[in-house]
């Protein structure tokens, strides 16, 4: 049947639409699963691939996205190659949690601190303030002479990736096809995996080759170079163009969506014209709603003025959050139950122990007994990457849910087979961390703990495989199961989340390791694997294929929009 206007898809796709494909905020239909059931309507758009002005902005945005990656990645090797040159002693465990979770600390405090400033100046200034922090602090780190400098340069870049790795995936997904949206958001996660695996063989490379005393100092100081790269591109970008309706810029939204769609032909301007048409149509009635929630609660609209007395008028009023977004926010059901999905997804992302691994994953391979410890973590690193690849051909075509439920068993299944094998050797966390540990102590003969650590190992790997796959790029799809008016404070709220996670698994998975023992902690990690993947089957809607609004609104569904394709596919 033909769609309204106010019901087009996102970007790029037919007008007559599948019954299987969009349905109404109160429709059931579906999947106990949520399974995509193709539908011949949809055939066209889905095929159509994105253009070229979509992926090269996505390849910029993308940029921090590695920037990421890269310092995630390269913290690993470092904390392995430092030796004695901060603060002249080697470091301790806690000095590794400190210096490991400072990043994370501070991205939580920035990622809702940059749904502020996204929805006050846009998506695209967020990247750019973001890339200037990870100039400064890749610069403190490379000139770190303490612990404390140290931890000083890691939080300032914790800053700038808590904003980027907020403001990125909302970028991409508010300028992205909907059929091809889970695509172009996994790209940014590619460039995440892509920045370990460079930041692995970096380190690889000049700890063989290079001065042991500064090769360190070369790893943390290059997260630089492609921050300087990213800065320059975002002078070309334009901005989003959801953002620029939102801000009554309708005319400049128009012309990025034309480009989107590819042309300037007759097709493309009357394409345009209908997506145009729906996101006007969900600012107005967002606004309507605003307009009765303050007739019902007869209260300002705003958190107190800048020009009132107090320490509020030193505050920028672009700075100050609508208490009508925490508002609709949370007492909309609709909003409450995306928060609720977002924050679980993302929360699940770090609880699951997976950055514990990019963190310390050197740390744990000498502890093992691997002779290279940076180059064993390499490993681990492409795996991450090469399954992330096919999560980029499979996320959009499988769909969300499905990719989640098939590949979390799997997670937990490498994580009990990881702990199995940690419970072959005897070993200890504590004491130094810069590679000169005792070796661990197998618990029968050398050729028990031989097969033992090549079990870790290929455990690993099968539980970094499934998390790539999905837990590690599906949660940044957070931004389509927002409305509007608070989906950045949304996921703001929800990258944060991500962030206090990251925060707790950095500063106590040493301490796990050293008092559960490392068997213990994976067990841990598994268990709480199994308690993700129960929740996501009761409550994680799927939403490949639907546009940013229809998305949206499966959440007004009584059954959080999970059952709607079944029973669509049986009527």
């Amino acid at each position: 049947m033909s769609l309204r206007a106010d019901e087009q898809p996102l970007l790029n796709e037919d007008e007559e639409d599948g019954p299987s494909r969009r349905t109404a905020a109160g429709d059931d239909d579906g999947d106990d699963d949520g399974l995509p059931i193709d539908a011949p309507g949809q055939e066209a758009g889905a095929s159509a691939a994105p253009g070229l002005f979509v992926w090269l902005l996505t390849l910029s945005a993308g940029l921090s996205g590695l920037l990421f990656g890269y310092d995630t990645g390269v913290i690993s090797a470092t904390l392995v190659s430092i030796g004695t040159a901060l603060s002249g002693r080697e470091l301790t465990s806690l000095d590794m949690s400190i210096i490991t979770s400072a990043t994370a600390l501070f991205a939580l405090v920035a990622s809702p601190a940059a749904s502020v400033l996204a929805d006050a100046r846009g998506r695209r200034r967020v990247i750019f303030a973001a890339d200037a922090l990870f100039v400064i602090g890749a610069l403190v780190q490379a000139a770190s002479s303490s612990v404390v400098l140290m931890v000083v340069g890691r939080s300032i870049v914790g800053a700038a990736v808590g904003a980027a790795s907020f403001v990125v995936p909302l970028y991409i997904a508010e300028a992205a096809p909907a059929a091809h949206r889970g695509r172009l958001v996994t790209v940014n996660v590619l460039f995440i995996t892509l920045g370990q695996v460079v930041a692995y063989v970096l380190g690889w490379l000049l700890t063989a080759h290079a001065d042991p005393r500064t090769a360190w100092r070369r790893m943390v100081g290059l997260g630089a170079v492609p921050a300087l790269l990213q800065a320059v591109l975002v002078l070309l970008m334009p901005e989003s163009p959801r953002w620029l309706v939102k801000a009554g810029r309708t005319a400049e939204a128009r012309a990025v969506i034309g480009r989107v769609q590819g042309g300037a032909g007759g097709t493309a301007k009357a394409a345009a014209s209908g997506i145009l048409k729906t996101i006007e149509t969900e600012v107005r009635a967002e606004a309507e709603a605003r307009r009765v929630r303050q007739q019902q609660r007869r209260t300002p609209t705003t958190s107190p003025s800048p020009h009132s007395k107090g320490p509020w008028r030193l505050v920028p009023r672009w700075l100050l959050v609508d208490s009508d977004a925490w508002a609709a926010l949370f007492g909309e059901r609709r909003n409450r139950r995306a928060l609720a999905i977002a924050c679980l997804l993302q929360g699940l992302q770090q609880v699951c122990g997976f950055n514990s691994l990019m963190y310390f994953s050197a740390t744990i391979f000498t502890l093992v007994g691997f002779d290279q410890p940076t180059l064993t973590s390499l490993t681990v690193a492409a795996t991450n990457f090469v399954f992330t690849v096919a999560a980029l051909l499979l996320v959009d075509r499988i769909g969300r849910r499905r990719v989640l439920l098939y590949s979390i068993p799997i997670m937990a299944l490498g994580l009990v087979l990881a702990a199995y094998g940690f419970s072959f050797l005897d070993l200890s966390v504590g004491g130094s961390g810069g590679g000169n540990d005792a070796p661990p102590v197998p618990k029968g003969d050398d050729a028990s703990g031989s097969s033992a650590a090549s079990l870790v190992l290929a455990s690993i790997m099968l539980y970094v495989a499934a998390y790539a796959i999905g837990l590690g790029n599906v949660p940044w799809m957070q931004s389509e199961l927002f409305a509007l008016d608070v989906r950045s404070l949304g996921s703001g709220l929800a990258t944060g989340t991500n962030w206090f996670a990251n925060f707790v698994i950095g500063l106590t998975f040493l301490p796990l390791m050293d008092s559960l023992t490392p068997s213990w902690t994976f067990v841990l990690y598994a268990a709480v694997c199994l308690v993700g993947f129960v929740l996501i089957r009761a409550c994680y809607p799927e939403t490949s294929g639907l546009s940013l609004e229809a998305a949206a609104s499966l959440l007004d569904a009584d059954d959080w929009g999970v059952g709607r394709r079944q029973r669509r596919a049986r009527a």
